[in-house]
């Protein structure tokens, strides 16, 4: 069977992301799943723009898997793929909620606001490509919700695991895209991927 990356080397998946997974698989992509070390995803800085970010944990997570296949002294060409996702809104980057709490307190930040959701990724042809990093970025609208929605929203626990503390893969009706990537919201933004893709 055909897949979108036949003409590339064996494709990794440097994520631990089940959503990223989906969405490449229901893109047509055959890869492999290997997580970066958890302690790469909290290289969070206070001063960091959201854009330089995602782009750097894009990369470190791409690095990451690049050294332990290395180590592993496993031959061959792969392409592996970092990527990493935050919410800005207003100047703030807005990552994971740890609870239920934090996860009501984004929210509230959110609703009635304009906000952004920008993802890196980075793809890395190994042992002898370099790392190409880009970054797409969505602007989405919450609606107001009420104190009931958001009561029941919370209550779900859709809000664990997603940055924002939303997941628009959930259909939210409250949550609407103004511009840019539907996948993009969801995790992983498969246009851009298919375009560096093509530059490889």
């Amino acid at each position: 069977m055909k897949t979108m990356n036949d003409p590339f080397p064996p494709l990794i998946l440097a994520s631990r992301s089940p959503r990223r997974r989906e969405l490449l698989l229901e893109a047509g992509y055959r890869f492999e799943v290997i997580p970066p070390d958890e302690s790469v995803e909290c290289e969070i800085g206070d001063e960091d723009h959201p854009a330089e970010l995602v782009a750097r944990l894009a990369y470190l997570k791409a690095a990451d898997v690049a050294k332990r296949i290395h180590e592993g002294h496993e031959g061959g060409e792969r392409l592996i793929l970092g990527c990493d996702t935050v919410v800005e809104c207003g100047g703030a980057i807005i990552g994971k909620p740890r609870d239920a709490e934090d996860a009501r307190r984004i929210l509230y930040t959110l609703r009635g606001r304009e906000h952004r959701v920008v993802s890196g990724i980075c793809l890395w042809k190994i042992p002898h490509g370099k790392p190409r990093t880009r970054v797409a970025v969505t602007r989405l609208r919450m609606d107001r919700l009420s104190e009931d929605a958001l009561a029941d929203y919370l209550a779900g626990g859709q809000w664990e695991g997603k940055a924002g503390a939303f997941g628009y893969q959930d259909r939210l009706d409250w949550v609407h895209i103004l511009e840019g990537s539907q996948s993009n919201v969801v995790g992983l933004p498969l246009e851009l991927l298919a375009e560096m893709l093509r530059e490889i």
